[in-house]
């Protein structure tokens, strides 16, 4: 009888061939689908080429997701070209789903390009990692790779996903196969409710915080609890999306009825199965939280681990604000943020960057209660007229308000959005916050949940939002189908 195993091994040994896998095992997996951006995407395609042949052919073109996101709105003829690479890609091998940014002249000295004026008629779509579930490509028991750390993000769908480098990526391009030894499993549960001040950003806050920056390293990190199946499901992809500033190889959480139901209106393949932890599987490392007994978290500059309270940092003064990225750019955190400016005034510049065309649309459709208040073309529905978008909630305080993009998580050109382009303390939803990471090397970048980011917008200093906060924030059908 095969022993009992974690979600991780499971989907090891069912994509080896197996009936059982333990950890520090080396096996050869079938992967289901490999993802590559506009940043990693020309070096894995040039591996490609170079090892397979120039007129060697994908292994699979259904399964190769191509998302041009991190370097779109700028004036860099580097980032262009990139762009180009990708497009030349993706004609020649025939690959259906890629995601252009059909704004976007890459000719020489095209300059900034004009963004995208409706985010339901562009074929972009923001984010990779934020795409790839609303696109339909993450589905339970799969193995998904990405040349991009934070593929981990999938996770939150109880698949393997995890960030590869453009060698192994230009192998899996090639064969559909790829050689990964076996993680052992860290296990945190989350007991209760999450409470109304509290976001999965302050979850793993306190995760990283407590295990260090390399307390994961090559481990999967399961998050488990009554309390994780109280968060929405994209409030997991935050939890997940994190895991590698752990050190993680992956994050995971169990499917339940949230997962099923976004899966299945979105998958662009009907088959897939799901697995669940084995009863006495075993864990390297296990930890427990009581959500009750949880504060609003920080990460002070400069790691993800460097963590207090948020209520311990009242006199830290702040520059700038920004709510966006694959951690705190989906929907459900633009609900809160607006919740919290709605009707006031920011007291410093805030930058919004929506993580999607599709959460763009949301904003522009969906009320602070996280219901349809506009149709798809943004005329009104009948009975919510008066009813305040998400957007303008926003935009009313102040904020600057961004197109769908990484912009700046990742620094990139001195032009982009959003950039910390001088030394200067920067509240933000990202996940990282190295030296440099969102531009300027000697800025200091606080990491924050979007409830805290949006209540620290308005007062210009770290700010616990549990006095903006008495009541849930309801998010209503906001993320979810």
């Amino acid at each position: 009888m095969p022993r009992p195993m974690t979600m991780t091994e499971q989907i090891f040994a069912r994509h080896s061939g197996r009936s059982e896998v333990s950890p520090g095992d080396n096996v050869w997996v079938d992967v289901d689908v490999l993802m590559t951006h506009d940043v990693c995407g020309p070096g894995t395609i040039g591996i490609f080429k170079k090892e397979f042949g120039a007129d060697a052919k994908v292994w699979d073109p259904t399964r190769i997701p191509i998302i041009p996101d991190h370097y779109i709105f700028t004036a860099d003829g580097k980032c262009h070209r990139n762009v180009q690479i990708l497009r030349d890609f993706v004609k020649e091998q025939g690959l259906p789903y890629y995601y252009d940014p059909d704004f976007l002249d890459t000719d020489e000295g095209s300059g900034f390009p004009n963004p995208y004026r409706d985010p339901t008629r562009t074929s972009y779509k923001g984010v990779c990692h934020k795409a790839l579930p609303e696109e339909g490509h993450c589905r339970p028991g799969e193995i998904l790779l990405g040349t991009d750390s934070h593929t981990c993000t999938a996770g939150a769908f109880g698949q393997f996903a995890s960030g590869v480098g453009n060698t192994d990526a230009a192998f899996v391009m090639g064969t559909g196969k790829t050689w990964l030894k076996t993680p052992p499993t860290m296990k945190f549960t989350f007991h209760g409710e999450i409470p109304p001040y509290l976001t999965a950003k302050d979850l793993i806050l306190a995760v990283i915080g407590q295990i260090g920056v390399a307390g994961a390293t090559y481990r999967a990190m399961y998050f488990a609890g009554e309390g994780i199946g109280s968060l929405t499901l994209e409030d997991r992809m935050t939890l997940t999306n994190m895991a590698i500033e752990a050190g993680g190889k992956n994050g995971i959480c169990d499917v339940d009825q949230k997962t099923l139901d976004y899966v299945r209106a979105r998958s662009n393949r009907p088959e897939w199965e799901v697995v669940v932890e084995d009863e006495g599987a075993e864990y390297i490392y296990e930890h427990a939280w009581d959500l009750g007994l949880m504060e609003p978290m920080i990460a002070k500059p400069h790691s993800p681990d460097n963590k207090d309270l948020a209520r311990n940092l009242s006199d830290v003064k702040l520059d700038r604000a920004y709510i966006g990225s694959c951690t705190g750019g989906k929907i459900t955190d633009m609900v809160m943020a607006a919740n919290i400016l709605d009707g006031e005034e920011v007291a410093i510049p805030t930058y919004v960057v929506p993580g999607s065309t599709e959460v763009h649309q949301n904003m522009l459709t969906l009320g602070l209660d996280g219901e349809p208040c506009r149709h798809d073309d943004r005329t009104p529905i009948a009975g919510r007229e008066s009813v305040k978008t998400v957007y303008e909630a926003l935009e009313g305080a102040g904020c600057n308000m961004g197109a769908a993009s990484c912009a700046a998580c990742l620094g990139g050109p001195v032009d982009t959005f959003g950039r910390l382009n001088e030394p200067m303390n920067c509240i933000s939803t990202t996940n990282r916050n190295f030296p440099g990471r969102m531009g300027h090397k000697d800025a200091g970048v606080y990491l924050a949940s979007p409830l805290t980011a949006a209540a620290s917008a308005l007062r210009g200093v770290i700010t616990d939002p549990r006095g903006c906060v008495t009541t849930p924030i309801l998010t209503g059908s906001a993320g979810v189908i």
